[in-house]
């Protein structure tokens, strides 16, 4: 995938926002024992305060939120202000007081005066223009033997479907796929490089793992509408296509999703890889 500037970035998830909010929860379903291991991985508890990085809608942000409870706090941080919009109101849905939301991408964290005991990243880290900074910055607002998990994409290997539509979405797109290292959705699907960025940021007592999930909607044609309407990955790469065009890439992309169909619905594997980090004590 092509890089896109900040201003780009924060563009297309402003504009993938709304289907991204509608259709988090449902993937959250997909999610909850990862997002769990990922809280447990970065030893979330309560009365802690929290950093949740590109937080999207807000669902896992929720989660840690309850676990850290009245006395804890947890800041949503993500580079679309329409995204936080929507943690702020889904929080209060849920009857939470206690998140903040905080708008702005996640390498400015160095200069804005956060003092957090624990960070989390769900499903960004791989998508951010420079991952190795981001860390940095996390590493410089986190306490002393503080931790930071994220969960991002294992190999395409490992994640048909995403790597299969992914594939097809470049080709009508008529972009190659991204070189290793390049933000996309398996940019950080190497555990060895995972590993080596947590470690050239500073981060001790660093650990990786396999997660697996399943993902499992109720229709070909209700995959397909959550594809166009929350996966903004897939809405950069299509953007500058005819109108005619972009409906041939969604087309061949909606036939991809039928070889994963099962009695009508659309189930797949997919496999996240789990790293965490702790910011050493002096």
């Amino acid at each position: 995938m092509a890089e896109i500037d900040r201003h780009g970035n924060e563009s297309i998830w402003d504009s993938a926002a709304a289907g991204w909010a509608k259709w988090e929860f449902a993937l959250m379903e997909a999610l909850t024992d990862a997002t769990e291991q990922m809280l447990d991985a970065a030893s979330i508890d309560a009365g802690m305060h929290v950093l949740d990085l590109a937080c999207g809608a807000g669902s896992q942000t929720i989660r840690a939120a309850q676990r850290v409870g009245a006395s804890g706090r947890v800041i949503a941080n993500d580079i679309s202000s329409s995204m936080l919009d929507f943690v702020a109101s889904n929080a209060a849905l849920a009857g939470l007081s206690n998140v903040e939301t905080l708008h702005g991408p996640a390498e400015g964290l160095s200069g804005c005066g956060l003092h957090i005991d624990a960070a989390t990243c769900r499903l960004g880290l791989m998508l951010f223009q420079a991952p190795l900074d981001a860390l940095d910055a996390v590493r410089s607002v986190l306490t002393e033997g503080g931790r930071f998990a994220v969960l991002v994409f294992a190999s395409p290997k490992d994640n048909p479907l995403l790597s299969k539509t992914l594939m097809i979405a470049l080709t009508h797109a008529g972009k190659p796929p991204p070189p290793p290292g390049a933000p996309g959705l398996f940019a950080l699907s190497d555990p060895e490089r995972l590993l080596e960025l947590f470690e050239k940021a500073g981060y001790a007592d660093t650990k990786i793992e396999q997660v697996s999930a399943r993902l499992s909607v109720a229709s070909v044609d209700e995959a397909l509408t959550m594809m166009q309407e929350a996966f903004g990955v897939y809405r950069a790469l299509l953007a500058d296509l005819s109108e005619k065009d972009r409906e041939a890439a969604w087309k061949d992309i909606r036939e991809c999703l039928e070889g994963f169909s099962v009695d009508g619905s659309v189930d797949a594997d997919m496999t996240l890889l789990l790293a965490s980090g702790a910011n050493p004590k002096a």
